[in-house]
């Protein structure tokens, strides 16, 4: 059993709860930061969070907290849980409580809008420092960690004595953790996972079959890791749980928010029906765009990508999308 750290998981959304419960659970001092001090109060009097993982009792020992300067000061480890587009924000209001050996471990999948940082490169421009800065991604569904079914997970920093620290606090006997140096490749294919989990969901809502699905995530994790080789990842990366192991958690599952989306959207809904009617930010959307603006940038080819962003933002029929990409001119698959 390792030495009990004083840990704060900042964001109460469906995966940082989770998380909160897996270190709460091992023993560990968590505080859990929300936002707004109403949903904290419903936190500390139900002990359940309704909003994102309905069922599931947080432990007596977990302490909720409004205060950022509570949650954080004097912690061994911070874990960041909030969406994408709010790391910069939290992390700069945070960090005058953080201490030097302060880990901060990342649980955000995307890119930060106009810049098209990575989650851990926005945490470390805020704090002037990569060293201490780790992230977690993988096939890890917040509805199953909670529960208690065996999950796998990547800890990934520049730094493998982190990396390592990061797996000895987190890793359970239900919550296997590997570790990884390979930051930008955990990073870009925790991300990039979530356009083609909104494919595969159109797929199935348009009626295609087990055929359509096992091309486009076969060719999609293709996209993932050309892009991700280009800015600096190692090729392996995208073979291991951050990349093919999390890509079909959210290509086959009907947990994931970004399927889900994609299947309204095969359905013949708008996009704009669908994110009103979620009410929760699906990451996919946002880096669809975002990758594509990339792929232009890096000179890479990624056709799946860009026929989701002319699905998404541009009015083309999911439909219409999935023919002209049947209909591409012929190449070698190696290519």
């Amino acid at each position: 059993m390792p030495k009990r750290k004083q840990i704060a998981v900042v964001g109460a959304g469906g995966w940082g709860t989770a998380v909160a419960l897996v270190l709460a659970k091992k023993g560990h001092a968590v505080t859990l930061w929300a936002r707004r001090e109403e949903f904290c109060e419903h936190l500390r009097q139900t002990r359940e969070n309704t909003a994102y993982l309905p069922g599931i009792l947080l432990p007596a020992n977990l302490h909720i907290s409004n205060s950022l300067e509570e949650a954080v000061t004097e912690k061994d480890v911070v874990v960041t849980a909030t969406p994408t587009k709010a790391v910069r924000e939290t992390v700069c209001l945070y960090k005058p409580y953080l201490n030097k050996e302060t880990i901060i471990v990342s649980l955000s999948k995307g890119f930060e809008k106009n810049t098209f940082l990575r989650s851990s490169q926005v945490i470390a421009q805020e704090v002037s420092s990569s060293k201490n800065v780790a992230v977690i991604s993988g096939p890890n569904h917040a509805e199953e960690v909670a529960r208690d079914i065996p999950t796998t997970t990547v800890a990934a920093a520049e730094n493998i004595h982190v990396a390592e620290q990061v797996q000895e606090i987190f890793m359970t006997p239900k919550f296997r953790v590997y570790t990884n140096q390979d930051v930008i490749g955990v990073e870009v294919a925790g991300a990039l996972k979530n356009i083609i989990a909104l494919g595969a969901g159109i797929c199935d809502g348009l009626g295609y079959g087990d055929n359509t699905k096992a091309a486009l995530m076969t060719r999609g994790i293709t996209e993932i890791a050309r892009l991700g080789m280009e800015m600096g990842a190692q090729g392996q990366t995208f073979a291991g749980l951050a990349g093919i192991g999390d890509l079909i958690a959210t290509c086959t599952s009907k947990h994931s928010r970004n399927w889900r989306t994609g299947y309204a959207l095969g359905k013949g809904e708008s996009l704009e029906e669908i994110l009103q009617r979620t009410g929760m930010v699906v990451e996919g959307v946002a880096t669809t765009d975002t990758a594509a603006r990339l792929a232009e940038q890096f000179g890479v080819t990624m056709p799946i990508t860009k026929a989701l962003r002319d699905v998404l933002f541009h009015g083309k029929s999911p439909h219409l999308a999935v023919t002209d990409l049947m209909l591409r001119s012929k190449v070698n698959e190696l290519e």
